[in-house]
């Protein structure tokens, strides 16, 4: 029996959340990737187990992994792109704030995403038209909702936009401290919790038009009713780039002009 796309993504990030769950709080060997940056084999064998759930699924479509890169060639149209581990850091501090993220993307949408918290047992998940969350085998809508007024910021490089804006200056801006209190859990699992009202907002700078951190939880916003715009406002990937999802309009105008000034 054929598997759906949306099925498939949430088959992909629950295996590699097995993987990251299994392997928590034991002794992972780590790779070098940049000055401050690293892998762990927990992330290989984790991307591992996606793809190996992706090629057996849709062997025609290509993927691109976090640590392993593009494979396979397609004329389809279609490419997954997966994010083993979000949050290398904290779990390699023993911290279980992480997400595994996978996402479809086609020449014109994201028409199938999940993120999965492996420490938590959920999967948050989206068909390109609605978007949910699968708690023990159940499923229930996600809703935006600003309530909360906590405000997830990256605060990783690169800061593209600097000197005219870094997100690190709203922790000092009047306007913002004002009205929302702000959270760093430095995993995009802070992303998908906006599309389930656990965030107002969630901030980055950088240029993600390729990044396999951002394409799944940007796709459960946008499916769950999210204002998804670059820090100008504008549509992704484009002008000013970076990325600023806000649960309502409201909180989202309110966020750009303090990007903005």
């Amino acid at each position: 029996m054929l598997i759906d796309d949306a099925a498939l993504a949430v088959t992909a990030a629950e295996a590699g959340a097995a993987v990251i769950l299994k392997r928590y709080g034991t002794r992972v060997q780590q790779f070098a990737k940049a000055p401050g940056d690293f892998a762990t084999e927990a992330d290989l064998e984790a991307e591992q187990a996606i793809l190996e759930v992706l090629r057996t699924a849709r062997p025609d479509d290509a993927i691109v992994g976090e640590e392993s890169g593009r494979s396979g060639i397609t004329t389809n149209g279609r490419e997954w792109l997966v994010d083993p581990l979000c949050g290398t850091l904290n779990f390699a501090a023993h911290t279980m704030l992480a997400s595994v993220n996978v996402a479809l993307r086609t020449n014109t949408s994201t028409p199938a995403a999940a993120s999965a918290d492996p420490f938590a047992a959920e999967v948050f998940w989206t068909d390109g038209e609605r978007a949910w969350l699968r708690r023990d085998g159940k499923d229930t809508r996600l809703r935006p909702d600003p309530a909360t007024n906590l405000v997830d910021l990256n605060l990783d490089p690169p800061f593209t936009n600097a000197p005219a804006f870094r997100t690190a200056g709203l922790l000092v801006e009047k306007r913002f401290t004002d009205r929302f209190k702000p959270r760093v859990i430095s995993s995009t699992l802070a992303v998908a919790w906006v599309a389930a009202g656990r965030r107002a907002a969630y901030i980055t700078d950088g240029r993600l038009g390729d990044s396999v951190h951002f394409a799944a939880g940007t796709a459960l916003c946008q499916a769950a009713g999210c204002v998804v715009t670059n820090l100008d406002g504008g549509p992704l990937h484009a002008g000013r780039e970076g990325l600023l999802i806000a649960a309502d309009e409201e909180t989202h105008a309110a966020l750009l002009q303090m990007t903005r000034s």
